[in-house]
């Protein structure tokens, strides 16, 4: 399978950090609008497409779904001296965090460099921990005090993005914001190749990119709640156990390579899992196998009575700016998606939804 690089890199390239998203959905958008009949999007920036389905009377809904929004920072205050201070917005790594670059997202829309600044080892005093507190951390855009800073449109509220990436590394994609772009990624891809294939689907499809996943699945729960769907298949990335510092007994062995794996956790429909386990078996679709949380947006779907699953794409080094995904999993999760969505019928739904 040859995957559209130039959309890949544009995408993961472009800013989403949580709340404002803007910049990376509307790459996202640009490229879906291609497959999809309509589009639309809401008051706070979860856009999908639609692809009508063929058959008679109102037909099902039908969703796939990621996330689009990335961690990020956000000031809080700015000193006399003009350094910034912040807080994490979203589940941002406070270990990775100095002496990296990063990009400040003025209200006005312009991008300012800055650094995370640490003392220089030989200064500092020796710590036990290696842990670092939020209000110890600030970024030096190096322009000056705080009304030259703030005169170059930084301001408390501002957002605050690492600057690196996307690059390829053997068999992977590294870079910042895979959680959960190469979401985003899979699901567009699907619908292309649904156009493509010339697909005639007996439901309706909806390809869902939503936001504020990071902060509380805010975007999927509006999004889920106003289309009442009869069906929700979601992907977003799930730890890649095979590196060091990994606790087998409590993750499990998932391995970059080998495939998407499937998540056990209670909102996950056992219909749904069932069947993809099938219908990977049937096409010789590797799959791996994870015990998962409650933190990820089949918990939306879920709480409308959605029935739910997730299709996660083993990460390496997940919230940082060196997140790794392995190629061939995501060219087997955009398989297994088509596989999937093929084999999928009204009254196949129907049972899912009466059991």
């Amino acid at each position: 399978m040859k995957l559209p690089e130039q959309f890949l890199h544009k995408y993961l390239n472009a800013y989403a950090p949580v709340a404002q998203e803007s910049d990376g959905q509307q790459v996202w958008c640009d490229y879906v609008k291609q497959w999809a009949d309509f589009m639309k999007q809401d008051a706070y920036g979860t856009s999908y497409g639609v692809i009508r389905g063929h058959g008679d009377g109102q037909l099902p809904k039908v969703v796939i779904e990621a996330h689009c929004d990335e961690i990020a920072w956000i000031i809080t205050n700015i000193e006399e001296d003009g350094y910034v201070r912040v807080r994490k917005h979203g589940g941002s790594d406070n270990m990775i965090a100095p002496s990296k670059t990063v990009l400040i997202h003025t209200h006005d829309g312009k991008q300012v460099p800055g650094v995370f600044g640490w003392p220089a080892i030989h200064t500092r005093a020796k710590r036990k921990d290696l842990g670092y507190a939020d209000h110890e951390l600030w970024v030096d855009t190096g322009i000056g005090d705080k009304v030259a800073v703030e005169a170059a449109g930084v301001e408390v509220g501002c957002l605050i993005t690492f600057d690196d990436q996307l690059r390829t590394m053997g068999d992977y994609y590294v870079g910042r914001a895979l959680d959960n772009k190469i979401g985003g990624f899979i699901i567009a891809e699907v619908a292309r190749l649904i156009r493509d294939f010339k697909l005639e689907l007996p439901y309706d499809l909806y390809i869902v990119n939503s936001v504020q996943e990071e902060v509380g699945l805010f975007g999927a729960k509006k999004i889920a709640k106003e289309l009442q769907a009869d069906l929700a298949l979601v992907t977003d990335v799930c730890h890649n156990t095979k590196t060091p510092k990994m606790d087998l007994a409590k993750l499990g062995p998932v391995e970059g390579g080998k495939g998407p794996s499937l998540e056990y956790a209670s909102q996950n429909h056992r219909d749904i899992l069932n069947m993809l386990r099938e219908v990977a078996l049937k096409h010789d679709i590797p799959l791996q196998h994870h015990v998962g949380s409650y933190g990820n947006d089949t918990v939306a779907f879920f709480l409308e009575n959605t029935p739910t699953a997730i299709l996660g794409m083993p990460l390496k080094y997940m919230h940082s700016t060196v997140e790794m995904a392995h190629k061939e999993d995501v060219e087997l999760t955009i398989q297994l998606y088509i596989e999937f969505l093929k084999a999928l019928t009204p009254e196949k739904i129907d049972e899912i939804n009466k059991r």
